[in-house]
């Protein structure tokens, strides 16, 4: 029997007014994003032999729903792409956002422990941009009674030192993650969150600020284990960890620590090139009690936060504004900072005014604000950030025509990351090498010799170990 042509799935690229090699490109983008190496190579002839019935394989079925989705801004699944015959598989949705906390966070930690089905997950799932829609304001006004209202399913009772430990370990996970990066120790963070945090939620609380301490407590683990998988470049499981935690918070009724899980999930949102997204997210972590309550320090983070998703919106004057409004934040800090933020300091304040200033497309202040973070980070304790900044300093130089003081900058950069396994780290050596691809037939021997050491380090370097 001959093939037979899929016009399900060529109404849906219709729909988008794409053409068959854009078509490629967008399901590139979201590939790269899902790490799904096998679809690096699509090209118009892959599009053009699906429509004709080819049936695509592995985690493309699913990555081209995620793409369709994007562009015509309604859920698209398998069925609407007539590949509804492949297994059913998690959606990509945001439906997150409706599941019971703790039925997520069991199911969540289940995910990421089982290899076998993290490997599953991984590679049939893809970042949802429809889960970074925003539940309104019923929702977050009903999380706090949902939490106080849930029957205990074990016998014990959490106690202020049951919150103690949680903090404690997820201060060591945090301080492991700024040294050596997201893949490492993210698996070990998981099984604590998973089978030991997450068990005290089960049961009684002794008293109820014992159980909103322990509920921000236990969200501040799982926004731990989200930014190591948004750093490790797992960013579908990134994504759920963020939503598990900003559901948590709510149910603690703590607006600080939602507004810096928005935050963070704006600046995924950011790197990953949704700008309108990226701005719904910060404009968020910016709203009423979030902002309004934060320290000092966090709110200087949530105002550069904001200023980077307000460049890359091209929104130059609002851009500014933030970014001065952070300086002004964090000239002020008390020192009254949760240690979530403690991090976040004169360096990280240069590295984010640097990004935003970059996106504004003006390279030259931009590299007065990453060298002004080269000079003052604590760079042992945060090797990897200090390893990513090195690499941003490199481009910005080299887009101003210094070729010497990039490669200069770029060996730095490798030296920095020694020992580390993050794919921010990772997606820096990509990123150097096709700034570097154009000039190395005559950009000399150091230039050589550089690209031959950045395609070393890209076999060492692992996101996830």
């Amino acid at each position: 029997m001959g093939r037979i042509r899929n016009e399900r799935l060529a109404a849906r690229i219709a729909e988008t007014g794409w053409s068959q090699p854009r078509t490629a490109a967008a399901v590139l983008r979201v590939a790269q994003e899902s790490g799904a190496a096998e679809l690096y190579g699509i090209s118009r002839s892959h599009i053009a032999m699906w429509i004709q019935g080819t049936r695509p394989s592995g985690r493309a079925p699913r990555i081209l729903c995620e793409t369709l989705t994007r562009r015509l801004g309604r859920p698209i699944t398998l069925a609407d792409i007539g590949l509804e015959s492949e297994p059913a598989r998690p959606a990509a949705d945001g439906s997150d956002w409706g599941t019971d906390t703790l039925t997520m966070l069991a199911a969540l930690g289940r995910d990421d422990l089982d290899r076998v089905h993290r490997r599953q997950i991984l590679a049939t799932s893809a970042y949802s941009v429809a889960g970074l829609t925003i539940p309104g304001a019923a929702w977050w006004q009903k999380a706090g009674a949902t939490a106080g209202k849930r029957p205990a399913n074990s016998t014990g009772t959490a106690t202020a030192a049951d919150v103690e430990d949680i903090r404690q370990t997820t201060a060591f996970f945090s301080a492991r993650d700024q040294q050596r990066g997201g893949g490492a120790g993210r698996s070990a963070l998981a099984a604590h969150l998973t089978m030991e945090a997450a068990q005290h939620l089960t049961g009684r609380f002794a008293g109820d600020q014992v159980r909103r301490d322990l509920y921000t407590a236990v969200s501040e683990m799982a926004y731990l284990a989200g930014w190591m998988g948004f750093d490790a470049s797992e960013h579908r499981t990134a994504q759920r960890y963020f939503i598990l935690a900003v559901k948590l918070a709510a149910e603690a009724g703590d607006g600080p620590l939602a507004g810096h899980i928005l935050r963070a999930m704006a600046h995924q949102a950011v790197d990953l090139g949704h700008p309108r997204q990226a701005l719904d997210l910060a404009a968020a972590s910016m709203e009423s009690t979030r902002y309004g309550r934060a320290s000092r320090r966090e709110k200087a983070l949530l105002s550069i936060v904001h200023a980077r998703a307000l460049a890359v919106s091209g929104d130059r004057t609002g851009a500014l504004a933030a970014i001065g409004r952070a300086e002004r934040d964090l000239g002020r800090d008390t020192g009254d900072a949760p240690s979530r933020v403690g991090f976040f300091a004169e360096a990280s304040l240069a590295h984010e005014t640097a990004c935003a200033l970059r996106d504004l497309g003006n390279p030259r202040d931009a590299e007065i604000h990453f060298r002004r973070s080269v000079a003052t980070r604590r760079h042992r304790l945060h090797a990897r950030t200090h390893s990513v900044t090195l690499g941003y300093l490199g481009a910005v130089q080299l887009r101003q025509g210094h070729l010497d003081e990039a490669c200069a900058t770029w060996n730095h950069a490798l030296d920095a990351m020694s020992g580390i396994h993050s794919g921010r780290a990772r997606d820096v050596i990509v990123r150097m090498r096709a700034d570097l691809s154009p000039l190395r037939n005559r950009g000399g021997r150091h230039v050589v010799e550089l690209d031959r050491r950045a395609r070393e380090a890209l076999h060492t370097l692992r996101a996830v170990p």
